[in-house]
């Protein structure tokens, strides 16, 4: 018997959110590469020292900011509980306020058909 696969057939939005922290991480550096529409990785630090509910933003293996704090307690909630999320780069801008450079968007992943 052949293992059943899921097929991923709409995302829920969960949120749309500025990336927290890209002046201080790999952000700066990978600025030229990024794109909208680049996959991101989310990825839970429990034992932050700073926020117990931070949770780190990848792009292509590379720290790139977080979840801003004020903003992380459902994506943190869900990711324990061991749902899967998504995150994409919605928007890329060159301005000076950090906090306005790259938005990424958080979505929860609908399951609907089983394929064999």
């Amino acid at each position: 018997m052949q293992p059943l696969h899921a097929q991923v057939a709409a995302h829920i939005l969960l949120q749309d959110s500025p990336l927290a922290g890209f002046q201080y991480h790999a952000g700066r550096t990978l600025w030229p590469q990024m794109r909208v529409g680049d996959a991101l990785a989310l990825v839970r630090e429990p034992d932050n020292p700073h926020d117990a509910r931070a949770v780190r933003v990848e792009w292509r293996g590379h720290k790139i900011g977080y979840v801003p704090r004020r903003e992380n307690a459902d994506v943190a909630r869900l990711l324990d509980r061991g749902q899967a999320l998504t995150a994409r780069i919605v928007r890329l801008a060159e301005l000076r306020d950090p906090w306005a450079r790259v938005r990424f968007e958080i979505l929860i992943p609908l399951q609907t058909e089983r394929t064999p």
